[in-house]
């Protein structure tokens, strides 16, 4: 497999998931807007933050009128689910040159990860088409990029001019859902996810969007006792 038909594979593999992105980056440049966000400050945490989950967080924070420490903190604590996505494609990546990894890391999102990591775990290592693995991450990361590019620049354009009750904000659940259920193989990622979404409902009403974070940590919680009691 060559660089462009690796490049190609990852591009291919996360146009799917475009389907629910689109919406999803129409959606945060309206509510930007509607936040008091400039349109050229909103397009540029599209470019610069990349990272449509934190991007949407922000955008009702500052709507909301929250302090700058918590929207800081707030907008980290949603973004450290990158971490796992790093330390899962590392061992991969590690004979990469910096450059590669700061582009590679710049992209690396959740529909990104999704869409390449299958093709990436099944690459032997230490094949030939192990030196080209990276290429598949980038092909899906740059899909995605151009495609949340795209959405906001359409988002930002329409602006308030869209109807208030359109119902576009089903994008955002029906992404992550499309990204997680394929990948639950396991009672203990079964467990954690149903943990997660269970304490999710039952705190969405704390303000700042704090029961996510409690949700995340539960399941992550529940899913780690489940996977070392399986090992014993």
């Amino acid at each position: 497999m060559t660089r462009t038909e690796s490049f190609v594979l990852g591009l291919r593999s996360v146009m799917p998931l475009l389907l629910g992105v689109a919406p999803f980056g129409v959606i945060y440049g309206v509510v930007a807007l509607q936040s008091g966000i400039p349109p050229l400050v909103a397009m540029a945490m599209s470019s610069i933050v990349f990272a449509g989950s934190a991007q949407f967080l922000l955008a009702q924070l500052v709507g909301a009128g929250a302090p700058l420490l918590l929207t800081a903190g707030a907008v980290g604590l949603v973004n450290l689910r990158h971490a796992l996505y790093s330390a899962s494609v590392a061992p991969m990546l590690a004979h990469l040159p910096r450059r590669w990894k700061i582009l590679l890391a710049y992209l690396l999102t959740d529909e990104a990860y999704a869409a390449a990591i299958p093709h990436l775990i099944a690459v032997k290592p230490n094949s030939s088409q192990s030196a080209l693995a990276h290429w598949i991450l980038f092909g899906s990361g740059f899909g995605l990029w151009a495609g949340w590019q795209l959405a906001t620049l359409a988002g930002v354009l329409i602006g308030t001019q869209l109807p208030s009750n359109l119902g576009l904000d089903f994008a955002l659940p029906l992404t992550f859902i499309a990204i997680v259920v394929p990948m639950i193989a396991s009672r203990a990622l079964l467990a954690a996810a149903v943990t997660a979404g269970a304490v999710a409902v039952a705190l969405a009403a704390m303000p700042y969007k704090v029961g996510l974070f409690i949700a995340a940590l539960a399941g992550l919680v529940v899913g780690a006792a489940l996977t070392r009691k399986a090992k014993k």
